[in-house]
Parts: C-alpha cells; sequence; structure tokens
C-alpha cells in the first residue's frame, strides 16, 4: 500500500476575496488529494493529504500559479497525522485570532463580466452589479474579516438558486465569488429627480439618468467608494453649473470617457498611459493636452472642464454602472465624456450614505441614480501622471488602498497621523506599512470623523494595535492634535515635516537608512525648527536624524493664507525683500487693489502679521504672479500648475535659465555644532523676470526660463553636498515634485552628473505620502531610545502623550 502523507498550508497575503479558495480546491482534486481549505484572519488555511508525490506537487508553485488578483507574501507548511477520509472541501470559515490576512483592493470590472453584460443571451445581461472571482467590490464593502459574504454588505441580499449554484460550483467564475448576485437577487438601481427627491418609474434608471445627463442635468452616482456627480463634459453649461454649485474655483474637473479613441485627439497618450488607464486600478491618469484637436472626431470638452491646466485627468468606467451610463454597443447615443468628479462640496469628504447624499448634495444634484448595496468604507479615485516613462502617484486610493507597501526595516506597532492637507495615515508593524485611503482636508470637521473611523475601521482589518504614534511638528495641524488627545500612555513622536517627506521617498526605494540621502524638499508649507514656514529645503538626512544644509531665502508671509489665495501678494512679498521697487507696469501691483497695496507696503515695512517662509511652492506663486500668469488661486497650487502649463506651450528652446544667487549665512545662525546652511536667495532671479517683462518676453518664455533655473538650483546644491558629505544618492519629494516638468529636468540633470536619484512613484510626493516618512522616522526614534528633545535634529519622541511646545 503507497504510503499517505498529511500537510498544512497557511497562506499568508491578499489571499481573500480573490478566488484562491476556489483555486486551492481545484489544484487539490486535480491532484486527488483529499482535505480541506478555509478562510481564517491569519489567511488561508488548507489541508491536504494524499501520496508524498501528490502533496508535494501540491505545494510546489502553489504561490507562483495563483490567481491573477492574489498577492502572496508567504507559505508556511508544517506535516500532520494522517486523518483520512475522501474528497476535498471548503468548509466555513474560521473566526477570531488577530487578522493577519490582507484586503484586496476594488478592482475595475473585468472582461469576461463585461462581455456577460453585453450579451442579450445573458442572464447577466445590464445588470448594474455583474461581478466575479476576478472583479468588483473589495475593500469598500468588508465589514470585517474572514473575507466572506456575511463580513460584507452584500449580506443583506440573499442568493437566488441560481447564484447559490454558481456560487458552490468549483468549475465555475463565481465559485465562491462573494459580492455574486443577478437581476433576481439584488442589489438594485433606482433613480430620484425632482425637490424633495422621489424616485422617478422607470424600467430602466439608467438610460433615465442617460437621458437627463444628455438634456444637461447634473446627477449624483453612487459608485464603489461613494458618489460622483457627473454631468456631460461637452455642454458648457453644464460644465459652468455644476463648478458653480460645488464651489470648485477652477480646479480641473476628471474626465469619465467610454473609450480612449474620444480622448486621443485632445491628450498624449502613450504606452505607459494606455496601461495605467486600462489596468485593474482605473485611476484617473493625469494626461498632456495636445496643441489642437487637428480636425478630429472627437466631440470638443467644455473650456470650464480644465481651464488652464496643462493636463486632463482622464479614467475608464470601472463599474458595469459606468459602462452602462456612457452606453453599450448598439444603445442609443448618448454622452461619451462625462464629467466626474466627486460627491461633496470642494473641502468635504466624499458622500457614501444615501440618505446623507440627498441632504449634502441636495443643491448640488438635479438626480441621484442610487443603489441600495452600502459602502462601508468611503474610498476616492486615485490619480497618477507619467513622468520619463514611470507613474508617479498624486493621489493613492481606490485601487490601492489597502494593499501595504514593503518596509525596508522592522517597525513596531505605529500610528502615523499624517498632514492637514490631503490627509492619509499609515499603519505599520513588522516590515509592512498600510496608507489609508485618501482621508482629505483636516479643516472640515466631516474629514475629522471620517479619520477617525477610518482609522479604526484599517486597524480592525490589519489587526495592528499601535502602541507608538507619529505626528507632524505643527503645532496647529488638527491631525496632530488628534494624536495627542489619543496618545493616553503610548509614547508620541513629532516629526518635522521635511524629514518625513524624504523618510518617505526612501522607505519607497527601499533605503535602510544605514547611509544619508540629500534630500530636496520642496512643498509651500511645513513647520520648521525655528517657527518660520519651510519648503524649500535640502536636507541630509536618514530615518533618525537630518542636517539642513541649504534652503531658500526667507520673505515674508503677510496675512498667511490671504497670500495663499492671492498669488500677487506674495509676488510683492518676495519683490519688497529682493529691493525691488513696485513699479505700475508689473503685473501684480496692476492686480492689487490700491487700497491693499498700501496696507501691504505698511505690513511688510512693520513686520505685523507677517510670517518667514523659504517655501518653493510661494516662490512659484510669486512667479506665476509676476509673470502675469496667474493672481487669485482658486484651488491649491493653481498659480504653480497655470506656471507650468505656460512652461510646457514654450517648448524647447527659451534661451538661458535665470540663476539663484548662493549665500553662506553667519556661523552662529545655524545653532550650536551645526554648520551653517547655504541660503539659495531668489532675488536675482526676480529680477531677471522684471527685465525680461519690460523686454517683451512672453510669460510662456519667462515660465520655462524659471523651471530650468530652478532645477539648475538643484544641481548646484546637490553637487555642493556631495563635495562636502561624499553623498551621492538625491531624494526628490514634495508637493511641488508632482510638477513633471520640474522633476524630469532635475532628474535628467542630476543624472548626467552621476546621482542616484529617488523619486516617488507609488507613494505621493505631496502631503498624502507623509505619513510612511513619519512611521519611519518614529520607529527609528524609538528604537534608538531617543530622550525629549531632538535626537540628532530627527523626531522628538514625547513620552505618555505629554504636549510638544515647539
Amino acid at each position: 500500500m503507497e504510503a499517505v502523507q498529511r500537510r498544512r498550508v497557511l497562506v499568508r497575503g491578499v489571499v481573500q476575496g480573490v478566488g484562491f479558495r476556489p483555486y486551492v480546491y481545484t489544484r487539490a482534486t486535480g491532484l486527488g488529494l483529499a482535505g480541506h481549505v478555509t478562510n481564517t484572519p491569519e489567511g488561508v488555511v488548507a489541508e491536504v493529504e494524499g501520496t508524498p508525490a501528490a502533496v508535494a506537487a501540491f505545494c510546489e508553485r502553489l504561490a507562483a500559479d495563483a490567481p491573477p488578483l492574489a498577492v502572496v507574501d508567504a507559505v508556511d507548511h508544517c506535516e500532520l497525522p494522517v486523518a483520512g477520509g475522501c474528497g476535498f472541501t471548503i468548509v466555513a470559515s474560521r473566526s477570531g485570532g488577530p487578522a493577519r490576512t490582507l484586503v484586496s483592493p476594488d478592482v475595475a470590472t473585468c472582461a469576461d463580466c463585461l462581455a456577460e453584460l453585453a450579451d442579450p443571451a445573458d442572464r447577466r445581461h445590464r445588470h448594474p452589479f455583474i461581478t466575479c472571482t476576478h472583479c468588483g467590490p473589495r475593500f469598500t464593502i468588508v465589514t470585517g474579516l474572514p473575507y466572506d459574504r456575511a463580513h460584507t454588505t452584500m449580506a443583506r441580499f440573499p442568493m437566488c438558486p441560481d447564484c447559490a449554484r454558481e456560487y458552490a460550483d468549483p468549475a465555475d467564475r463565481r465559485f465562491h465569488a462573494q459580492p455574486v448576485a443577478c437581476p433576481a437577487c439584488g442589489p438594485r438601481l433606482r433613480l430620484l429627480a425632482g425637490a424633495p427627491p422621489r424616485e422617478v418609474e422607470a424600467a430602466d434608471p439608467v438610460a433615465g439618468a442617460r437621458r437627463l445627463l444628455a438634456e444637461g442635468a447634473i446627477v449624483a452616482v453612487k459608485g464603489l467608494g461613494g458618489y460622483h456627480l457627473a454631468c456631460d463634459a461637452t455642454l458648457p453649461g453644464a460644465v459652468d453649473e455644476l463648478r458653480r454649485r460645488k464651489a470648485r474655483g477652477d480646479k480641473p474637473f476628471a474626465l469619465m470617457v467610454r473609450d480612449l479613441a474620444d480622448v486621443e485627439a485632445l491628450v498624449e497618450l502613450g504606452p505607459a498611459e494606455r496601461a495605467l488607464l486600462t489596468g485593474p486600478v482605473r485611476p484617473i491618469v493625469l494626461l498632456r493636452r495636445r496643441p489642437a484637436a487637428d480636425g478630429s472626431a472627437a466631440p470638443p470638452i467644455a473650456d470650464a472642464v480644465a481651464p488652464r491646466s496643462p493636463d486632463l485627468g482622464v479614467m475608464l468606467p470601472y463599474t458595469p454602472v459606468h459602462h452602462l451610463l456612457l452606453g453599450l454597443p448598439g444603445d442609443p447615443p448618448g454622452p461619451r465624456l462625462l464629467v466626474m468628479t466627486s460627491g461633496n462640496l470642494s473641502g468635504e469628504p466624499i458622500v457614501t450614505d444615501d440618505a446623507e447624499a440627498l441632504e449634502r448634495l441636495g443643491h448640488l444634484a438635479d438626480a441621484w441614480l442610487a443603489h441600495d448595496r452600502p459602502i462601508h468604507v468611503p474610498c476616492d479615485d486615485s490619480v497618477v501622471r507619467v513622468c520619463d516613462g514611470e507613474p508617479l502617484t498624486v493621489r493613492r486610493s481606490r485601487g490601492h488602498a489597502p494593499m501595504p507597501l514593503a518596509l525596508p526595516s522592522s517597525v513596531p506597532a505605529t500610528l502615523a497621523t499624517g498632514g492637514d492637507l490631503k490627509n492619509v495615515f499609515c499603519l505599520g508593524e513588522g516590515r509592512k506599512a498600510w496608507l489609508s485611503a485618501h482621508i482629505g482636508d483636516m479643516d472640515d470637521l466631516a474629514t475629522q470623523q471620517a479619520f477617525e473611523r477610518a482609522e479604526r475601521q484599517l486597524e480592525s482589518i490589519t489587526g495592528v494595535t499601535p502602541g507608538l504614534l507619529a505626528a507632524d511638528r505643527h503645532p496647529g495641524y488638527r491631525s496632530a492634535q488628534w494624536a495627542v488627545r489619543n496618545t493616553g500612555a503610548r509614547p508620541l513622536v513629532r516629526v518635522q515635516h521635511h524629514h518625513a517627506h524624504i523618510a518617505s521617498a526612501m522607505a519607497e526605494h527601499g533605503l535602510d537608512g544605514g547611509r544619508r540621502v540629500i534630500g530636496i524638499a520642496f512643498d509651500g508649507t511645513g513647520y520648521g525648527d525655528d517657527g518660520a514656514v519651510w519648503g524649500g529645503e535640502v536636507l541630509l538626512a536618514d530615518y533618525g536624524g537630518y542636517a539642513r544644509f541649504a534652503h531658500l531665502a526667507y520673505v515674508p508671509l503677510p496675512g498667511g493664507d490671504a497670500s495663499v489665495r492671492r498669488p500677487y501678494r506674495m509676488a510683492l512679498a518676495h519683490l519688497w525683500a529682493a529691493g525691488i521697487d513696485w513699479s505700475p507696469d508689473l503685473p501684480p501691483v496692476r492686480a492689487c487693489p490700491p487700497d491693499e497695496l498700501g496696507v501691504l507696503r505698511r505690513q511688510l515695512e512693520r513686520n505685523l502679521n507677517c510670517v518667514s517662509t523659504s517655501g518653493m511652492g510661494r516662490l512659484y506663486d510669486a512667479v506665476s504672479s509676476l509673470a502675469g500668469v496667474c493672481h487669485h488661486a482658486g484651488y491649491e497650487a493653481q498659480a504653480a500648475i497655470e506656471l507650468e502649463a505656460a512652461a510646457v506651450a514654450a517648448g524647447r528652446g527659451s534661451g538661458p535659465a535665470y540663476r539663484f544667487a548662493l549665500r553662506a549665512p553667519e556661523a552662529d545662525t545655524a545653532g550650536p555644532g551645526a554648520a551653517p546652511p547655504l541660503t539659495a536667495d531668489p532675488g536675482p532671479v526676480l529680477a531677471a523676470v522684471v527685465a525680461d517683462l519690460r523686454a517683451g518676453t512672453p510669460p510662456t518664455v519667462i515660465a520655462a526660463r524659471f523651471h530650468a533655473a530652478v532645477a539648475a538650483l538643484v544641481g548646484e546644491l546637490c553637487l555642493a553636498a556631495r563635495g562636502r558629505h561624499a553623498l551621492d544618492t538625491v531624494a526628490l519629494t514634495g508637493g511641488v515634485f508632482a510638477n513633471s516638468t520640474l522633476s524630469s529636468a532635475c532628474s535628467r540633470l542630476l543624472r548626467e552628473h552621476g546621482f542616484t536619484v529617488l523619486r516617488h512613484h507609488r507613494v505621493p510626493p505631496n502631503d498624502g505620502g507623509l505619513a510612511l516618512g513619519q512611521l519611519m522616522v518614529a520607529a527609528a526614534t524609538a528604537t534608538a531610545g531617543c530622550p525629549d528633545g531632538h535626537p540628532q535634529r530627527g523626531g522628538t519622541h514625547v513620552p505618555g502623550g505629554a504636549r510638544q511646545s515647539d
């Protein structure tokens, strides 16, 4: 009689909700093995019994041949006593114990489901919730682990006999697909309209919504992670009205297009962009506009979709509802290009609840295309662009969250709360870090409440119970104040803003921190060690600390946020600091009301309500206004974005770059025991811009020369740092490096000089990536057992939740 062997196999990773148990079932039965497979909080557990050869064949390539959506982190084996029995089964999931498995992100509708959706002979023809093991909602519907239907918002929809039969059939694509449903067993769409909103009696709610969109209506559409507001992007009146209702300012809207052929004449589409647009994540991809449509048959989009932006944000449909809304082959004509923007007022979190949608979106939408499957976890669309052929993530959310990032070193169970703009928090333990979905700007109470809900939910599905907290050093940040209030007996590490940015880039690239990097951290705002607003920083950094090697020269920021919203004020402040007269022929002087001009002059002369800033983002604002490009900012970084658009329009051959002046300050300004940082003075740049303006140089050329000047400054400072400290790795980080024109120019120049350049790909360079760096700095600080203070000018360790005063 042939020997028999039994083995227990534990598979960890993204192995629930991705068809892994059906895959194990098929593999085991094909080899004639007995046993069972189940979901547990740890992962998928299988017990297999049979001949040693069959058991070995089962284990061989178990991870390598896994289903396409699975991500296997580890496979552990152990021998068990032979138990006998025959047949292989999928048994009920086991709950209890700490969660250690990983939840899959939401995945765009697969090709097989789309074929069924369009097939009149299929029983799921035009079913708006068609899904299978390989696609559909995951993260946004999960209420607990292990991942089973009972632990999702599909629990309220009992399967009909046909769906139950498919669910139980190992040969079926929907074998143990938890969101499986059909027209007979829900969920169901409904269309509401009117004031107050009432359900519209319609055989097909989607067809009714398409008609409304074609007529110029604004429709709130319930998606995977929340509501969108949609309108026909080719109707100027509809786009203008959506912009007015949403209080959007000039911030660009995203487009959802039926097919890439509809936008090919409008934007540059390379292989990398096409791969991102058509992949399973389906993010919004920022595509560079073409100069003109060149007689294309594609419908022209309204100017108000993305006024004065160098890019169009484009995505393809990723749910069955989206595909139906844009029309299947043979459908009557309807909108092919839709504005698809988050369902909220600017600054508020995305709406997910149906009753809340009727209330909060009541003054924004003319109609609601809703459904009765609850959204448990809000999740905005991800945003990405391509820079030099590689992805540059601007917002990491739907399709990525809650997939963990691998860390270069082990960290204790830690929660990092991120920043106040574009808030994303981070949980980490061991060699994994989980970034939350995009939360938003923390100045709104609803966003702060969304932060708290998301933090509890991510703890529950990761099993991480943080014993260490990390937060920004800014005393006014709401994210940091939340950390202080919720610290309890746990230590809290306050991390300098730009140090966190650099640590984030290091962690993404797998650096263990054993050697410092030259960190170029350019953004608009970050709380500095001296109480000033930093943002044009060159730091020599590892995870344990940093030294300020150079920075942009300080200028006064008069009136704080007022100067951010009105770039002409920033331009006037920079001119004043550079000793350049406010001549009436200069654009920012003309843009400033006369009464305000006098008040601003006195404010600067007397240093009233002025804080010093070294922000590169603020310099971009100043040059944008000085060149006559943008004087009023209706959304974050508008002036910088429009300045980049101007630089792109200039093309190549714009003449010599402007030059910054490098100065070494007095030694006593650096602090005890520290080398004095270099100062990059923008005065000569501003003087050159003024001279070009008076010579009639076009704003596009001024913008291009300024971008070249910033890139040359980065190169000069990195060469100086290498000369003094023998460092040859440069991290480009901070929100300014979402500017692909600058990022590309800096990277090219640095590589020509032999530097290794780290740029963000999977984690945003802006504050959406801040929490990952906070996590790494806090772990290094805690591991070093640093006392209160600034260990190596790194994180500030605050035991027992004591409030840190910076």
